[in-house]
């Protein structure tokens, strides 16, 4: 799949050539039409439509986990190596909830909502525990918006059924009256205003068809040989591909000449938006027939990029929305160097590659909140400088060179929603502007395989299969059957590199700022050595030379394949541990190598030797 990517990332460039595709921005004209025709599922709240006391605790929260060092740069896996990103982050959630993405799991910080004081929960500090809280009241906020705005738009389109219907109505009883009237004159207006909303709605419907057939398999936008990394779809996780060692990309495009960011209200885009798409209308619409390859819908490629590590059934978001994480980033782009011109409607530099927001209930909104300060004291960039630039998101239809793409800048304050389709069919980008910026993103995160609750009922699943002498201590199993077994070590695997490697290859990071997580990741810790001692029951069962023959055949067969994969996973997670860029991390922030991995560890009932295992395993198949 990502070969395949990569083949129509090349011919559509190559296709492209110099040209741009036109984008359009808030001053230009037709602006909102383009907004309302292949971009509707964007909806913006400028600044004042947020209570000013809400804009003042979250925006001192943010500062809050800033100043305190939660937000940290992940250690993502891009094409079976290491990656550091370049915004810094941080997860806050329902308690219990993580979020995965490029290999990597998040483990949330909860946001201490009433909910969770009730149950006792003292995991972090009254400043940490306040930041949480008001982030919580923002996610609250949204939740209601966001649904608020889903009612207004039935409404809206009810009104707009009715409406029709009676011009529809009044259509019929004036054609009546003006049918001699028409053929007397000789006209055909009427024919002519059909032909024309004929034509309108076939180029509407044209949008629509392309957006259900575009890409979702891939994010970022690079010239092959000139972009360092290519990352799958990702919630603004894209941003590692936007740091290089290359100058060579910066000669590629230029930043068009649209001066700075005035306000929303008056010009809030730039002059080039209608530029570009006037000069490049013409180029543009001869590449219109030639598109239809890069709309070819991958769906191995969009089952790829999930964050499970077993197959699921998509969930479509229905009913009330209810975000259940937010992802925090912060960008600075003094700290950012060398980033990449956006490669293909010449939108200025981006702190965050083309990308969908992955790991997501099917049709769920996102919602973002922008903040933008001058430094970590956290003074706005409201009423700053007229010549620093603004952040902007741009959108596009994903893999689509024929509609123009939208940019929408961001004051400090201001929140957008990517709602319905959006995500899954356009893809969209962080263009970067001159002063350190937050982001909050909150999500409805596809997490059926992904909390506590979920890992802990797997575990009781495996651990049911075990039966401990109360007298002795002694461990036996109760059932014996090859999908018994194939069931607990699935498990097993499951928990150790779903859950402990991702928990202390990265998660206990955050362990010295919120405790919530400590208890449960030692509980697994221990669920997880009864399954190797499980493990070792079924490899002394498969031993036994009193058993059938086929039947043990089948069940080493099982039990190969299981340590096999293992042992694969295992070397994959050591080196990652000790890879060069691992060991570049400060103490409290680097990988850990749990020490009861190894044979020598004491807490473990028997030697368990994996390469031994293995090897007596295969000779085992052998003499059968």
């Amino acid at each position: 799949p990502q070969a395949s990517c990569n083949l129509k990332r090349y011919r559509l460039l190559k296709e492209l050539g110099d040209q741009k595709i036109p984008f359009l921005g808030p001053s230009a004209r037709g602006y909102q039409q383009l907004w309302d025709s292949s971009y509707s599922g964007l909806a913006f709240r400028k600044s004042c439509s947020l209570p000013a006391e809400l804009h003042g605790r979250v925006q001192a929260a943010l500062l809050t986990l800033r100043r305190k060092g939660c937000l940290l740069k992940d250690l993502v896996r891009v094409r079976d190596r290491d990656v550091f990103t370049a915004v810094s982050r941080a997860l806050l959630g329902e308690p219990g909830h993580t979020y995965r993405y490029l290999d990597t799991r998040l483990f949330a910080i909860p946001w201490h909502s009433e909910d969770t004081e009730v149950k006792g929960q003292n995991c972090c500090d009254a400043d940490l525990s306040a930041a949480c809280k008001a982030l919580c009241e923002l996610n609250s906020y949204f939740c209601s918006d966001v649904s608020q705005l889903k009612e207004e738009d039935r409404l809206a389109q009810c009104l707009k059924v009715e409406a029709e219907a009676r011009l529809g109505e009044e259509g019929d009883t004036d054609s009546k009256h003006s049918e001699d009237s028409k053929n007397s004159e000789g006209g055909d207006t009427e024919s002519r205003q059909s032909e024309e909303v004929d034509t309108e709605s076939k180029h509407s419907e044209e949008w629509d068809i392309e957006s259900k057939h575009s890409e979702e398999g891939c994010s970022g936008s690079k010239q092959e040989g000139e972009w360092e990394t290519e990352f799958k779809h990702s919630g603004e996780e894209a941003e590692c591909s936007l740091l290089t060692k290359s100058k060579t990309a910066a000669a590629t495009t230029s930043e068009p000449s649209e001066g700075k960011c005035p306000s929303w209200a008056t010009k809030a885009g730039s002059e080039t938006g209608t530029e570009s798409a006037e000069a490049h209308e013409k180029p543009v619409a001869q590449l219109k027939h030639s598109r239809s390859d890069h709309h070819i819908q991958d769906k191995e490629q969009h089952e790829a990029g999930q964050g499970c590590s077993q197959p699921c059934p998509p969930q479509v978001c229905t009913g009330p929305v209810k975000f259940n994480v937010t992802l925090l980033n912060y960008m600075d782009p003094a700290q950012m160097s060398q980033l990449k011109e956006e490669p293909y409607y010449g939108m200025g530099r981006m702190a965050v590659g083309w990308h969908h927001d992955e790991n997501l209930i099917t049709h769920s909104p996102v919602a973002v909140y922008n903040f933008s300060c001058h430094d970590d004291k956290g003074g706005s960039s409201e009423g700053g400088s007229g010549e620093e630039a603004c952040w902007r998101i741009g959108l596009k239809v994903a893999w689509d060179i024929h509609t123009p793409g939208l940019m929408l800048p961001l004051g400090s304050g201001d929140c957008y929603y990517m709602r319905d389709d959006l995500n899954s069919t356009h893809q969209h980008c962080v263009l970067a502007g001159d002063t350190a910026r937050f982001s909050s993103t909150h999500r409805v995160a596809e997490c059926s395989r992904g909390t506590l609750t979920y890992i802990q009922s797997r575990c009781q699943e495996a651990l049911s299969n075990l039966h401990t002498d109360p007298e002795t201590g002694s461990h036996s199993l109760l059932a014996l059957q090859s999908t018994t077994l194939q069931h607990v070590e699935d498990i097993h695997n499951e928990v150790e590199f779903e859950w402990l490697r991702q928990y202390w290859f990265q998660g206990q990071r955050y362990a010295r700022f919120c405790s919530w997580w400590t208890r449960p990741m030692e509980q697994l810790e221990k669920d997880w050595k009864l399954m190797e001692t499980m493990t070792m029951l079924f490899l002394s069962t498969v031993e036994e030379d009193g058993r059938a023959e086929e039947g043990r055949r089948e069940m080493a067969e099982i039990l190969l394949t299981a340590l096999t994969d293992r042992q694969q996973q295992r070397q994959t997670w050591r080196d990652r541990c000790h890879s060069s860029l691992a060991q570049t991390l400060p103490p409290e922030e680097a990988p850990v190598d749990r020490p009861f991995w190894g044979v020598d560890d004491p807490g473990m009932p028997l030697p368990f030797d994996l390469a031994d295992i293995i090897n007596r395993v295969e000779s085992l198949l052998w003499r059968m």
